[in-house]
Protein backbone atom coordinates (compact mmCIF):
# COMPACT_ATOMS: atom_id res chain seq x y z
CA UNK A 1 0.00 0.00 0.00
CA UNK A 2 1.24 3.48 -0.79
CA UNK A 3 2.79 5.68 1.88
CA UNK A 4 0.26 7.26 4.24
CA UNK A 5 -0.81 10.82 3.53
CA UNK A 6 -0.48 13.63 6.03
CA UNK A 7 -1.37 17.32 6.24
CA UNK A 8 1.29 19.72 4.98
CA UNK A 9 2.65 22.03 7.65
CA UNK A 10 4.90 24.46 5.73
CA UNK A 11 3.66 27.55 3.89
CA UNK A 12 2.55 26.90 0.29
CA UNK A 13 4.55 28.25 -2.66
CA UNK A 14 1.41 28.97 -4.72
CA UNK A 15 -1.73 31.10 -4.46
CA UNK A 16 -3.68 28.99 -1.98
CA UNK A 17 -6.83 31.06 -2.55
CA UNK A 18 -6.95 30.20 -6.28
CA UNK A 19 -8.58 26.79 -6.95
CA UNK A 20 -6.79 26.32 -10.26
CA UNK A 21 -3.43 27.03 -8.59
CA UNK A 22 -4.29 24.59 -5.80
CA UNK A 23 -5.14 21.81 -8.27
CA UNK A 24 -1.97 22.48 -10.24
CA UNK A 25 0.15 22.33 -7.07
CA UNK A 26 -1.53 19.05 -6.08
CA UNK A 27 -1.02 17.59 -9.56
CA UNK A 28 2.68 18.55 -9.49
CA UNK A 29 3.19 17.18 -5.97
CA UNK A 30 3.91 20.61 -4.47
CA UNK A 31 0.90 20.46 -2.15
CA UNK A 32 -0.08 17.25 -0.36
CA UNK A 33 -1.99 18.61 2.62
CA UNK A 34 -5.62 18.64 3.69
CA UNK A 35 -7.70 20.94 1.50
CA UNK A 36 -9.83 22.54 4.23
CA UNK A 37 -7.54 25.58 4.46
CA UNK A 38 -7.06 26.26 0.73
CA UNK A 39 -9.40 27.72 -1.92
CA UNK A 40 -11.74 28.60 0.91
CA UNK A 41 -14.12 30.71 -1.18
CA UNK A 42 -14.79 27.80 -3.55
CA UNK A 43 -16.87 24.65 -3.36
CA UNK A 44 -15.09 21.40 -2.48
CA UNK A 45 -16.46 17.89 -2.86
CA UNK A 46 -16.11 14.24 -1.99
CA UNK A 47 -15.10 11.83 -4.76
CA UNK A 48 -16.60 8.42 -5.49
CA UNK A 49 -15.83 6.65 -8.79
CA UNK A 50 -17.65 3.41 -9.62
CA UNK A 51 -17.85 1.14 -12.68
CA UNK A 52 -20.32 2.42 -15.28
CA UNK A 53 -22.56 -0.63 -14.82
CA UNK A 54 -23.26 0.53 -11.24
CA UNK A 55 -23.31 4.30 -11.83
CA UNK A 56 -27.08 4.72 -12.19
CA UNK A 57 -27.73 2.70 -9.03
CA UNK A 58 -25.16 4.77 -7.14
CA UNK A 59 -26.75 7.98 -8.36
CA UNK A 60 -30.16 6.75 -7.17
CA UNK A 61 -28.58 5.81 -3.83
CA UNK A 62 -27.25 9.36 -3.50
CA UNK A 63 -30.61 10.86 -4.39
CA UNK A 64 -32.26 8.57 -1.83
CA UNK A 65 -29.85 9.86 0.83
CA UNK A 66 -29.49 13.51 -0.21
CA UNK A 67 -28.39 14.95 3.12
CA UNK A 68 -25.28 12.80 3.19
CA UNK A 69 -24.68 12.57 -0.56
CA UNK A 70 -25.74 15.73 -2.44
CA UNK A 71 -24.57 15.38 -6.04
CA UNK A 72 -22.50 18.28 -7.41
CA UNK A 73 -21.42 16.58 -10.63
CA UNK A 74 -21.16 13.29 -12.53
CA UNK A 75 -18.63 12.42 -15.21
CA UNK A 76 -19.09 10.57 -18.46
CA UNK A 77 -17.78 6.97 -18.37
CA UNK A 78 -14.01 6.97 -18.47
CA UNK A 79 -13.77 10.77 -18.34
CA UNK A 80 -11.46 12.30 -15.76
CA UNK A 81 -13.11 15.70 -15.98
CA UNK A 82 -16.42 17.30 -15.08
CA UNK A 83 -16.30 20.59 -17.02
CA UNK A 84 -19.15 22.21 -15.10
CA UNK A 85 -17.05 21.98 -11.93
CA UNK A 86 -13.69 23.13 -13.36
CA UNK A 87 -12.37 23.37 -16.90
CA UNK A 88 -8.91 21.93 -16.11
CA UNK A 89 -9.97 19.34 -13.51
CA UNK A 90 -8.22 15.95 -13.68
CA UNK A 91 -10.19 13.86 -11.20
CA UNK A 92 -7.54 11.12 -11.12
CA UNK A 93 -4.72 13.47 -10.10
CA UNK A 94 -6.12 16.59 -8.46
CA UNK A 95 -7.15 15.58 -4.93
CA UNK A 96 -3.67 14.58 -3.79
CA UNK A 97 -4.89 11.45 -2.03
CA UNK A 98 -7.04 8.49 -3.05
CA UNK A 99 -8.41 5.25 -1.64
CA UNK A 100 -8.58 2.29 -4.01
CA UNK A 101 -11.03 -0.48 -3.14
CA UNK A 102 -11.22 -3.89 -4.80
CA UNK A 103 -14.08 -6.19 -3.86
CA UNK A 104 -14.77 -3.92 -0.90
CA UNK A 105 -11.24 -4.06 0.50
CA UNK A 106 -8.92 -1.05 0.70
CA UNK A 107 -5.84 -2.04 -1.31
CA UNK A 108 -3.98 1.22 -1.90
CA UNK A 109 -3.83 4.92 -0.94
CA UNK A 110 -1.94 6.56 -3.84
CA UNK A 111 -1.40 10.26 -4.36
CA UNK A 112 -2.12 9.79 -8.08
CA UNK A 113 -4.95 7.47 -9.19
CA UNK A 114 -4.31 7.68 -12.94
CA UNK A 115 -2.43 4.33 -13.14
CA UNK A 116 -5.51 2.49 -11.84
CA UNK A 117 -8.20 4.64 -13.48
CA UNK A 118 -10.29 2.48 -15.84
CA UNK A 119 -12.08 3.59 -18.98
CA UNK A 120 -15.47 2.55 -17.60
CA UNK A 121 -15.30 4.45 -14.30
CA UNK A 122 -17.93 7.11 -13.63
CA UNK A 123 -16.90 9.76 -11.10
CA UNK A 124 -19.32 11.49 -8.73
CA UNK A 125 -18.43 14.65 -6.85
CA UNK A 126 -20.59 15.05 -3.75
CA UNK A 127 -21.11 18.04 -1.48
CA UNK A 128 -18.68 18.52 1.42
CA UNK A 129 -18.93 20.33 4.73
CA UNK A 130 -15.58 22.04 4.05
CA UNK A 131 -17.66 24.33 1.84
CA UNK A 132 -19.99 25.54 4.58
CA UNK A 133 -17.19 26.07 7.09
CA UNK A 134 -16.21 29.26 5.28
CA UNK A 135 -19.83 30.40 5.41
CA UNK A 136 -19.99 29.70 9.15
CA UNK A 137 -16.80 31.66 9.77
CA UNK A 138 -18.09 34.59 7.73
CA UNK A 139 -20.92 34.71 10.27
CA UNK A 140 -18.68 34.64 13.35
CA UNK A 141 -19.09 30.96 14.20
CA UNK A 142 -15.84 29.81 15.78
CA UNK A 143 -14.51 26.53 14.41
CA UNK A 144 -11.83 25.54 16.88
CA UNK A 145 -10.48 22.70 14.73
CA UNK A 146 -9.54 25.24 12.06
CA UNK A 147 -7.96 27.54 14.64
CA UNK A 148 -5.82 24.59 15.68
CA UNK A 149 -4.93 23.58 12.12
CA UNK A 150 -7.02 20.41 12.24
CA UNK A 151 -10.07 19.01 10.46
CA UNK A 152 -13.48 17.99 11.77
CA UNK A 153 -13.68 14.47 13.15
CA UNK A 154 -15.92 11.86 11.52
CA UNK A 155 -17.88 9.02 13.11
CA UNK A 156 -19.79 5.97 11.93
CA UNK A 157 -23.31 6.00 13.35
CA UNK A 158 -25.82 3.21 13.89
CA UNK A 159 -28.27 4.88 11.49
CA UNK A 160 -28.77 2.92 8.29
CA UNK A 161 -29.01 4.70 4.97
CA UNK A 162 -31.74 3.97 2.42
CA UNK A 163 -30.35 1.06 0.36
CA UNK A 164 -30.44 1.00 -3.44
CA UNK A 165 -29.25 -2.07 -5.34
CA UNK A 166 -25.88 -3.16 -3.93
CA UNK A 167 -25.39 0.15 -2.10
CA UNK A 168 -26.21 0.62 1.56
CA UNK A 169 -24.59 0.89 4.96
CA UNK A 170 -24.45 3.21 7.91
CA UNK A 171 -24.48 6.99 7.94
CA UNK A 172 -21.14 8.72 8.54
CA UNK A 173 -21.21 12.12 10.25
CA UNK A 174 -18.74 14.92 10.80
CA UNK A 175 -18.50 16.65 14.18
CA UNK A 176 -17.64 20.19 15.20
CA UNK A 177 -17.15 21.35 18.77
CA UNK A 178 -19.28 24.49 19.22
CA UNK A 179 -20.60 26.65 22.00
CA UNK A 180 -24.40 26.48 22.39
CA UNK A 181 -24.82 29.92 20.80
CA UNK A 182 -22.61 28.96 17.85
CA UNK A 183 -24.44 25.63 17.52
CA UNK A 184 -27.73 27.47 17.06
CA UNK A 185 -26.21 29.92 14.58
CA UNK A 186 -24.50 27.11 12.65
CA UNK A 187 -27.75 25.14 12.46
CA UNK A 188 -29.67 28.07 11.00
CA UNK A 189 -26.92 28.92 8.53
CA UNK A 190 -26.13 25.42 7.29
CA UNK A 191 -29.83 24.65 6.79
CA UNK A 192 -29.75 27.11 3.87
CA UNK A 193 -27.26 24.95 1.96
CA UNK A 194 -28.54 21.41 1.28
CA UNK A 195 -25.80 21.05 -1.35
CA UNK A 196 -23.32 21.04 1.57
CA UNK A 197 -25.34 18.64 3.80
CA UNK A 198 -27.81 21.16 5.21
CA UNK A 199 -28.65 21.31 8.91
CA UNK A 200 -27.05 19.04 11.52
CA UNK A 201 -28.53 15.61 12.17
CA UNK A 202 -27.87 15.91 15.92
CA UNK A 203 -26.81 18.54 18.46
CA UNK A 204 -25.06 17.48 21.63
CA UNK A 205 -26.32 13.89 21.74
CA UNK A 206 -23.75 11.46 20.32
CA UNK A 207 -25.52 8.56 21.98
CA UNK A 208 -28.55 9.13 19.78
CA UNK A 209 -26.32 8.32 16.81
CA UNK A 210 -24.78 5.29 18.47
CA UNK A 211 -21.47 7.08 19.07
CA UNK A 212 -20.13 5.75 22.38
CA UNK A 213 -16.78 7.54 22.53
CA UNK A 214 -15.80 10.73 20.71
CA UNK A 215 -12.14 9.82 21.10
CA UNK A 216 -12.54 7.05 18.50
CA UNK A 217 -13.19 8.81 15.21
CA UNK A 218 -13.81 7.25 11.81
CA UNK A 219 -10.44 7.25 10.07
CA UNK A 220 -8.63 8.19 13.28
CA UNK A 221 -8.25 11.90 12.57
CA UNK A 222 -9.80 15.25 13.44
CA UNK A 223 -10.51 17.25 16.58
CA UNK A 224 -12.29 14.94 19.04
CA UNK A 225 -11.82 16.49 22.50
CA UNK A 226 -14.46 18.90 23.79
CA UNK A 227 -13.71 21.78 26.10
CA UNK A 228 -16.04 22.88 28.89
CA UNK A 229 -18.98 24.75 27.41
CA UNK A 230 -18.78 23.03 24.00
CA UNK A 231 -21.32 20.74 22.36
CA UNK A 232 -20.62 18.11 19.70
CA UNK A 233 -22.64 19.06 16.61
CA UNK A 234 -23.01 16.41 13.93
CA UNK A 235 -23.64 16.81 10.20
CA UNK A 236 -24.25 14.09 7.62
CA UNK A 237 -20.99 13.41 5.77
CA UNK A 238 -20.07 12.45 2.22
CA UNK A 239 -17.81 9.69 3.58
CA UNK A 240 -21.09 7.78 3.78
CA UNK A 241 -20.44 7.03 0.11
CA UNK A 242 -17.23 5.18 1.01
CA UNK A 243 -19.20 2.94 3.36
CA UNK A 244 -21.69 2.25 0.60
CA UNK A 245 -19.15 1.22 -2.03
CA UNK A 246 -17.30 -0.95 0.46
CA UNK A 247 -20.49 -2.80 1.33
CA UNK A 248 -21.30 -3.18 -2.38
CA UNK A 249 -17.97 -5.01 -2.85
CA UNK A 250 -17.51 -3.67 -6.37
CA UNK A 251 -14.53 -5.00 -8.36
CA UNK A 252 -13.04 -1.49 -8.36
CA UNK A 253 -13.94 1.78 -6.68
CA UNK A 254 -11.84 4.89 -6.16
CA UNK A 255 -12.60 7.60 -3.60
CA UNK A 256 -10.74 10.59 -2.18
CA UNK A 257 -8.49 10.04 0.83
CA UNK A 258 -9.68 11.64 4.07
CA UNK A 259 -9.69 15.45 3.98
CA UNK A 260 -8.21 15.54 0.44
CA UNK A 261 -11.18 16.86 -1.49
CA UNK A 262 -12.00 17.77 -5.09
CA UNK A 263 -11.41 21.53 -5.33
CA UNK A 264 -13.77 23.12 -7.88
CA UNK A 265 -14.02 26.52 -9.53
CA UNK A 266 -17.57 27.02 -8.25
CA UNK A 267 -17.67 30.08 -5.97
CA UNK A 268 -19.35 29.69 -2.62
CA UNK A 269 -22.74 31.39 -2.27
CA UNK A 270 -22.65 34.89 -0.84
CA UNK A 271 -24.86 35.01 2.25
Amino acid sequence: MSQALFPQAHAPDFDSADPSAVRRAIREGRFTGFTNLVAREYVQGNLVAVPAAHADAFELYCRSNPQALPILGRSEPGARSIPELAADLDIARDTGGYMVFRDGDLVDTPRDASPVWHDDLVAFVLGCSFSFETILQRNAVRLRHLDEGDVSAMYETTRETVPVGPFGGRLIVSMRALTPADAIRATLLSARYPQFHGAPVSLGLPGDLGIADLAHSYGGHGLTRLRPGELPVFWACGATGQNAVRSARLPLCITHYKAHMVVTDLPLPKD
